[in-house]
């Protein structure tokens, strides 16, 4: 069959043959290339939760270690020795000022007043005898019927004889106040704790404490500060200093589970010396602790804050990064693309971050969605709402800041 094809045939026929075959993988090709565009093309830019950047009054700030301690505290002691015979109150229960809390067995000290009382009566009836000897002695010495040495002899038994009372009275008020030791009150409001011994035990001067009463509102923070620091508040303040109170400051608390103190403090009080050994001042604040929440012996951090405060930026926590370069954020401009910003972050409030420099206010930083973008992609933002304390993100609404 080959034989009736001459060579110039074949030559045409494989040269369609293999024109055929690359139209072919030319159209498929550029089927395939056209299908790769229109899925490019239709890509939806990837949606990212923003922020938008705001402003606060911030004023200068420090956080101090401090350790809380008891506005009152009091070691609860017998005066009197005796067996303990009652108790009246509950271990680290609240008791008011003046509430009997443990009572002493009186009748010892019952036996001693009514002893020197009954002794009383006695010198009381001798010294009114010496008192009646003594005007009658003075009625006939006049007339010259006792000798001067007589009279002084009565004069003496006089004087002796109130003297015996007096001191008669002073036992027994000694032996009242006794008396009156037996019963334990409390000197003020305030808990009290454990009680270290049991009814029953024989308690006395020489005996330890019988418990500790303690009073925690307000309740102290004590916190030491550096000579330098110190100095310069004084000569930045001269017209307060002298007054803790009136220093322009504001103080709060942040307790040992990280969580801040509702109530706001006080400057209540700054030493007159520099501590030689550390170089350090000793202040204290005060802070109100009706509910007890705060306990004496605490290591907490008191914020201080000046009352001349400046406008801020404040990011959320979540929208901050750090490379070799530092801390960063990624920013959606105004034609939704994503820059990395450089900032430089100062204080924590809360969940939020303060801005010192790198942001304007009303910019917008991604705080859900990092992982999906990088620089110079197009994103589509959508705006959330941060709570400042949790930092809960949220959608917006419009009561939201």
């Amino acid at each position: 069959m080959l034989k009736r094809f001459t060579p110039s045939i074949i030559r045409t026929y494989m040269s369609l043959v293999a024109k055929g075959v690359l139209g072919t993988t030319f159209i498929v090709s550029l089927a395939g290339c056209s299908d790769d565009n229109a899925t490019k093309q239709v890509a939806p830019a990837p949606a990212v939760s923003v922020f938008k950047v705001i402003s606060q009054q911030v004023g200068d700030y420090r956080e101090f270690v401090a350790r809380t301690e008891a506005h009152q505290e009091v070691a609860i002691r017998a005066r009197v020795e005796g067996e303990l015979i009652e108790r009246h109150f509950d271990e680290g229960s609240y008791v008011e000022k003046g509430q009997l809390l443990l009572r002493i067995d009186p009748s010892e000290y019952q036996s001693s007043v009514a002893e020197i009382e009954a002794d009383i009566k006695s010198k009381i009836a001798g010294a009114n005898g010496a008192e009646r000897d003594l005007k009658r002695g003075r009625e006939v010495a006049e007339q010259g019927f006792i000798s001067q040495s007589d009279l002084d002899k009565l004069i003496t038994n006089y004087d002796q004889a109130t003297a015996a009372v007096n001191s008669a009275q002073a036992s027994l008020e000694k032996a009242k106040l006794n008396l009156s030791y037996t019963e334990i009150r409390a000197p003020f409001a305030g808990r009290i704790g454990k009680v270290n011994f049991d009814v029953g035990n024989i308690v006395g001067p020489s005996s330890n404490e019988l418990a500790v009463l303690t009073d925690v509102d307000p309740i102290y923070v004590n916190f030491q500060v550096e000579e330098a620091d110190y100095i310069s508040y004084r000569q930045k303040h001269q017209d307060t200093s002298n007054n803790p109170q009136n220093v322009p400051i504001e103080l709060a608390l942040r307790l040992p589970n990280n969580t801040n103190f509702e109530s706001k403090g006080q400057l209540d009080f700054a030493d007159t010396k520099i501590d030689r050994s550390t170089g350090t001042v000793e202040l204290r604040a005060t802070f109100a602790n009706e509910k007890s929440i705060v306990m004496p012996g605490l290591f907490v951090t008191l914020i201080v804050e000046s009352k001349d405060k400046q406008e801020q930026a404040l990011i959320p926590q979540a929208a901050v990064q750090e490379n070799q370069q530092g801390k960063f954020v990624l920013v959606v401009g105004d034609d939704n693309k994503v820059a990395t910003r450089i900032v430089t972050l100062g204080r924590r409030i809360n969940a939020m971050w303060v801005v010192e420099s790198g942001l304007q206010n009303g910019e917008m930083v991604i705080v859900e969605g990092l992982q999906k973008v990088r620089q110079g992609v197009e994103v589509k933002p959508v705006e959330k709402r941060v709570d400042h304390t949790t930092g809960t993100i949220s959608n917006k609404t419009d009561s939201a800041s």
